[in-house]
């Protein structure tokens, strides 16, 4: 073989032109590394929704299933085996909406929120249970379905043109399942690692720990100056084409988009109202995403909340933080008027068992509950103040309006104008929909035309 031709993709090139297909390969594969859901795969057209009204959307995931009955459907004359050490109420600020007495902040906020009190789907599962919850299909299916936070890439990537990438996960993906589905690799979320609570919030690919800014820059000055090759290529398009998308690699680095991740250009007034801990600047990263048009963020519960033991320990640490955090979160998205264009929903992938299990070894703990459970829903389209369905006297059954999974995600997606119905990119060309049709038998009560 002649050592001065390469074979690539069954063609001989020289080295020179192989080189400089490396140089815009190196500087395109900079940047899809942390950008690749702009990369999109085709759709099938959706039919023209309704006005959109949630233009982002932030998720709060309380991965583990917090426990419905003490927190925001309190049931006080169920007695000790069902309300346990939490016994007490507190009212809102709207007349006949109560919640638990850990959630003084959120009471003050329910003119903001709607509480549906009656979501189920009966999977006791943690993987099943969140997958059914994030795809709106069953699991067990032969395709693996992608989550909301990957549809919403897909179908709002084409009109975005920001810099951080359309997903974005604080801190870390829940890891329950495969949040891009057979969407691949380019749909899965950004997540950003490192701990917005930290002095510097290092963000996986964008913070580079104990590296500083100047020294950042010193290394970019450096390089475009060794790069001669690239200096008299300058008029090729594909050269041309690899130094763009390096620029806007290094924006994300050291521009722009790495502003939106220092949360140290917020007042310390106000992040103390978030609440320095992990959780509450999370929100407040969130709400700086959305500020500069993320559609769609993912905060995931740090810790979690799988409270099988130690129950009523960790609902008096974290519950705080919960109620702290996102009653700030409403209140400062109410304060930027974007509210009303950015929907929240909070919820695990199931609740609590409503029975306290006092028996060793949970010694008063609660454990894996899917027949009903409590979701918050607010801004994005939805009315606030409001409850929606009821469940029973120990909160054990739906005893008023079920809400199932596609009718709850189903209501994100009108609000977002996705289709429900739109076909997904299958690589393989199979049939595959947002959320399944009626005439696959899943389980709907409507969506939440009540709330809407």
């Amino acid at each position: 073989m002649d050592p001065s031709h390469i074979p690539v993709n069954g063609t001989r090139m020289s080295r020179r032109e192989a080189m400089r297909q490396g140089l815009c390969g190196a500087a395109g594969l900079m940047l899809a590394g942390r950008l690749g859901s702009y990369a999109l795969a085709a759709a099938e057209p959706a039919k023209a929704p309704a006005a959109v009204k949630a233009k982002s959307v932030i998720q709060i995931f309380l991965w583990g299933g917090m426990s419905h009955n003490d927190t925001w459907d309190p049931k006080p004359e169920s007695g000790r085996d069902y309300m346990g050490e939490f016994t007490q109420v507190i009212p809102t600020n709207v007349d006949g909406i109560q919640i638990g007495a850990l959630f003084p902040q959120l009471a003050k906020q329910a003119d903001k929120y709607c509480l549906i009190r009656s979501m189920t789907h009966g999977n006791n599962g943690h993987e099943t249970a969140a997958y059914l919850m994030q795809t709106g299909h069953a699991p067990g299916e032969r395709l693996a379905y992608p989550s909301v936070g990957a549809v919403f890439s897909l179908f709002k990537s084409p009109g975005y043109k920001g810099m951080i990438p359309p997903y974005v996960v604080l801190t870390r993906p829940q890891g329950r399942f495969s949040e891009e589905g057979f969407l691949g690799p380019k749909f899965k979320p950004f997540a950003t690692g490192g701990d917005p609570n930290a002095t510097r919030f290092e963000v996986e690919g964008v913070i580079a720990r104990s590296i500083s800014d100047d020294r950042q820059k010193a290394r970019r000055e450096l390089l475009g100056k060794m790069n001669t090759m690239a200096n008299e290529m300058a008029a090729s398009p594909q050269v041309a084409a690899a130094e763009d998308a390096k620029k806007q690699a290094y924006d994300l680095i050291l521009g722009a988009g790495r502003d939106v991740f220092d949360l140290s250009k917020e007042k310390p007034e106000l992040r103390d109202r978030y609440g320095r801990h992990t959780f509450g600047q999370g929100c407040l990263a969130a709400r700086r995403l959305v500020e500069t048009g993320v559609p769609y963020v993912v905060i995931n519960y740090p810790g979690g909340w799988d409270t099988h033991s130690g129950h009523f320990q960790r609902m008096r640490q974290q519950c705080p933080q919960l109620d702290q955090g996102l009653a700030m979160l409403l209140e400062d998205l109410k304060d930027h008027s974007l509210l009303d264009s950015t929907l929240v929903w909070c919820c695990g992938e199931f609740g609590r068992g409503p029975k306290v299990d006092w028996q060793p070894p949970w010694n008063g703990g609660r454990n894996h509950y899917g027949k009903v459970f409590s979701v918050l829903v607010a801004g994005g389209g939805f009315k606030g103040g409001r409850v929606v369905g009821s469940s029973d006297a120990r909160a054990e059954e739906v005893k008023e309006r079920p809400v199932y999974p596609v009718d709850l995600l189903g209501s994100i997606y009108q609000l977002a104008g996705i289709d429900a119905g739109a076909r997904l990119p299958h690589p393989m060309g199979l049939e595959a929909h947002v959320l399944p049709a009626a005439s696959a038998g899943v389980k709907s009560a409507g969506i939440l035309t009540e709330i809407m």
